[in-house]
């Protein structure tokens, strides 16, 4: 890299909101992440930033019921992600020591962020509609459903960043092996020999590992979000911080279409 490369990619950094990184200086920011460059800095950042724009858009679901509730959702919104990492983050670590990857604790939370932040940003973005469609469409099935496919919309763009973000470190991983004379485990194909000059390491953890792992994550995450609600409210009924864990959310969301097609 170049003195005029380097100086631009840290003007960056210090000059763009994280999100702003994020989404139009996309090669610099996981160039940092796979440097493990000032990460503590950029994990601070990611998670205030995500913290506030989930207890914005928690405001505006629990604004279907009350203040009280806009309250509790405010906190529970944050708080269901930060779950959700807290589960789900050692199982990608673990998967990625397995598989021989060279992803440090700091490099895979940094990844989780990433997501958890855009997913965040947009569900913020989305916020005035949802509030447009509670003021002058007051329906409470139909401000559910409307919510949970946003939710799910956000859900599955920020996923894809996280997928990005470990193709990225895997191409790095790569790369760094064949600067250092390296090869990758690989199965040779048909008619050809195995090359036995070059010492050979585990490859970078299988994306389709990480494929995998992202559907966990999503499946964790509905599960945890059924287990801490409410976060909308029935107007009709009590306010509640919790409720007697039953069921689960599928079958929920399933009965919220039936009743919406009567």
């Amino acid at each position: 890299m170049t003195v005029i490369e380097s100086y631009q990619r840290r003007n960056n950094e210090a000059s763009l909101l994280i999100i702003e990184r994020i989404l139009r200086d996309r090669d610099s920011f996981w160039y940092q992440v796979a440097e493990e460059r000032d990460l503590n800095r950029l994990i601070g950042q990611m998670f205030v930033s995500s913290s506030i724009s989930f207890s914005l858009y928690g405001i505006v679901l629990g604004l279907s019921h009350s203040w009280l509730q806009a309250l509790s959702s405010a906190v529970k919104l944050p708080l269901l992600f930060v779950l959700t990492i807290a589960i789900c983050l050692p199982s990608l670590y673990l998967f990625n020591l397995v598989f021989g990857s060279r992803l440090s604790v700091r490099q895979a939370l940094s990844i989780v962020l990433t997501s958890t932040t855009v997913i965040a940003m947009l569900t913020l973005a989305f916020a005035p509609i949802s509030l447009f469609f509670l003021l002058s469409a007051p329906n409470y099935e139909f401000f559910k459903l409307l919510n949970v496919a946003i939710l799910t919309l956000t859900g599955f763009v920020g996923l894809t960043f996280l997928v990005d973000g470990m193709r990225y470190l895997n191409n790095t991983a790569l790369q760094f092996l064949q600067s250092q004379g390296l090869q990758t485990e690989s199965k040779p194909e048909a008619g050809e020999q195995r090359q036995t000059n070059l010492p050979t390491v585990v490859k970078p953890v299988s994306m389709k590992l990480i494929y995998f792992w992202v559907i966990l994550f999503g499946f964790v995450g509905t599960q945890l979000a059924w287990t801490l609600r409410p976060f909308f409210g029935d107007p009709m009924g009590e306010f509640a911080i919790f409720r007697p864990i039953e069921g689960n959310f599928y079958v929920n969301l399933i009965g919220t279409l039936l009743q919406m097609m009567r």
